[in-house]
């Protein structure tokens, strides 16, 4: 309903546009540039170029600095009947493009993630009585939850066409074709049978009428890889909007000898423009890869040597972010450059491929695809590559492997392969936290220790290196105890007595702070702990009064017994053997804690 309402809307103003056409002179004034440095979410980094008459691109950047994901955002050239209106004169507001009804289509992007950017294409028609100069337009953004919603203008340059080959060479059909947009590469195993849809959009401004989808088929195994065995493998659509995609599915037997490899299997598109337009032809290709034997050299006094061909290297490579977190995407851009002085290469195929760790990939593409087609890449040129990746959690912190595979062309080497290598460095958070702390005991007077024990258990996959605890309250001595290094799943113990030096004037709370270091040496932010000590004032004897006399007690009668003559020995003694008794409860619940822990450990490795 609402493309329908679009082209309407958009029939409607190429109506007017034609009315005022008649009333108004030819465009005499050119427009002012616009000053985009403002731009939040639409930015230019190169101002598009386009030619009177003639088919171009507005490319710009979708830039989401926000802290949310925006979800389902459209895009499109921003509808106003001012542009129309516009007389043309001097000063006032140009609008660049021919009004048709796909002008202001919008065009769906999908997802744009927080921090991050996507890029976009809208197409448009150049008016023909522009001339030369700076034109801007205003593009509007809209999203499902409204949380991107503006307009922001983008600035062209327009010149007339010079009649140059390479003008000579644009098309100027309103209907386009694209294959393949956005989807990995089919795969396919010999004998079973290969299922696949191929996605076709008409990138174009107009509908595409009695539109007919021919595969072009070759008897040539190494040309093309299936059995013939339909005999009609047209695919015949009435009518297909500008914007609009279409399946093409397939069933197709693989040949048994065909080779393990990519191919190029060709389309001829064949459509109207308009109901009674002639036909008009246009040829696409689209990459399979199936597999079954190996290429085998039957010519043995061959040597690849005697033969030269491009050399495709990394020039360099980015992430965004710099920092890459185990489990979370990210951006890899990747610049290949063609290191040949002389040499180009053509229909290049980049795939890339993980590391595995226990069969499984560290690196995996959002959009299922692994492979890029760069068509040409000329001797000393660098092609930039931009591919949405995620990284595997639960993994090693370490760098990963990611080897680039390429497939191209050179004038006297065909299907050349090489690979190169680039090492990708994962991060992980690190993980900790406290088991049960004991406080033995949980109440002393000023002047006395209290014994504090817990261990420090280690949750993440990466070493806490120097881990320290300190304890902080104004009833104790600040005190600080070194712990060590703990190792991923292991254990630390803190076993530290703390003195008491002032009687608890709060809740009776000491702050344990745990600290450690990261592989580079750096502390990192105090993981904040508490646990319960009460200090209460030291209680001084008083001897008092005697109740009968009032006065001072008199000293007592010599005891000239055996306990009287040595109460000072078994008293000392006593209080000896209360002590070895609380040494030897506290040892033993120290040892049956250290067992427990290592049978718990025992049960997480099993």
């Amino acid at each position: 309903m609402m493309k329908k309402m679009m082209i309407i809307r958009g029939l409607a103003f190429l109506m007017a546009f034609a009315v005022i056409s008649v009333a108004l002179p030819p465009v005499s004034a050119r427009a002012e540039l616009i000053d985009t440095s403002n731009n939040e979410i639409v930015i230019s980094k190169t101002i598009p170029k386009g030619k009177t008459g003639k088919r171009m691109t507005v490319s710009f950047i979708l830039q989401n600095n926000t802290e949310e994901d925006w979800q389902d955002v459209e895009v499109n050239i921003y509808n106003s009947s001012s542009y129309i209106a516009s007389p043309g004169a001097e000063g006032e507001y140009i609008f660049p493009f021919e009004v048709t009804a796909g002008t202001f289509e919008p065009k769906h992007v999908g997802t744009v993630k927080k921090h991050s950017s996507r890029s976009v294409s809208l197409p448009a028609m150049v008016r023909a009585d522009l001339p030369e100069g700076y034109y801007s337009v205003e593009i509007e953004v809209s999203s499902r939850d409204n949380k991107a919603t503006t307009t922001e203008y983008v600035n062209l340059w327009i010149t007339k066409p010079t009649g140059d080959e390479d003008d000579e060479e644009e098309d100027d059909k309103e209907v386009g074709f694209v294959l393949g947009e956005g989807q990995a590469t089919p795969r396919g195993n010999y004998p079973e049978a290969m299922n696949f849809t191929i996605n076709m959009r008409n990138n174009g401004l107009s509908e595409a009428r009695d539109v007919s989808v021919v595969m072009v088929l070759d008897k040539d195994s190494t040309v093309f890889p299936f059995d013939i065995n339909e005999g009609n493998y047209d695919r015949n659509f009435e009518k297909i909007q500008p914007g609009e995609v279409v399946e093409l599915p397939y069933s197709m037997g693989i040949r048994s000898e065909a080779y393990t490899g990519y191919y190029p299997i060709k389309f001829e598109i064949r459509y109207r423009e308009t109901a009674t337009g002639q036909i008009m032809k246009d040829e696409e290709s689209f990459w399979v890869h199936v597999r079954n034997k190996e290429k085998e050299d039957t010519n043995g006094e061959f040597n690849e040597n005697d033969r030269t061909k491009a050399r495709i290297v990394v020039d360099s490579f980015e992430t965004i972010p710099e920092t890459i977190i185990a489990g979370e995407p990210f951006r890899l851009i990747l610049r290949m450059k063609n290191a040949s002085a002389s040499i180009a290469a053509s229909n290049i195929l980049f795939t890339l491929e993980s590391e595995k760790v226990e069969n499984s990939s560290i690196f995996t593409t959002e959009s299922g695809s692994s492979s890029v087609v760069v068509n040409s890449l000329g001797a000393g040129e660098v092609a930039e590559l931009s591919v949405d990746m995620l990284s595997r959690a639960g993994i090693d912190q370490r760098s990963y492997a990611l080897t680039i595979k390429e497939t191209y062309d050179s004038p006297e080497f065909k299907n050349a392969s090489e690979s190169v290598t680039i090492d990708i460095p994962v991060r992980q958070i690190a993980r900790l936290n406290t088991g049960t702390m004991e406080v033995m005991p949980d109440s002393v007077t000023v002047g006395s220790e209290s014994n504090i024990m817990f261990p420090i258990n280690n949750t993440g996959k990466v070493m806490l290196y120097n881990v320290m605890a300190a304890f902080e309250a104004d009833s104790i001595q600040p005190t600080d105890t070194y712990v060590g290094n703990i190792k991923p799943g292991e254990t630390g113990n803190v076993d530290v007595m703390l003195s008491a030096i002032a009687p608890t004037m709060d809740d009776g709370k000491i702050k344990v702070l745990i600290t450690y270091e990261d592989e580079s040496g750096e502390v990192q932010p105090a993981v904040e702990k508490e646990l319960s000590l009460f200090v209460t004032e030291a209680m001084e004897e008083d001897p008092g009064l005697d109740i009968e006399t009032g006065g001072m007690p008199e000293a007592p009668a010599e005891d000239n017994s055996f306990f009287g003559k040595y109460k000072v020995q078994i008293g000392a003694g006593g209080a000896a053997a209360v002590v070895l008794a609380a040494f030897l409860v506290i040892r033993r619940r120290k040892k049956k804690k250290a067992q427990q822990e290592e049978d718990d450990l025992g049960d997480e490795i099993s």
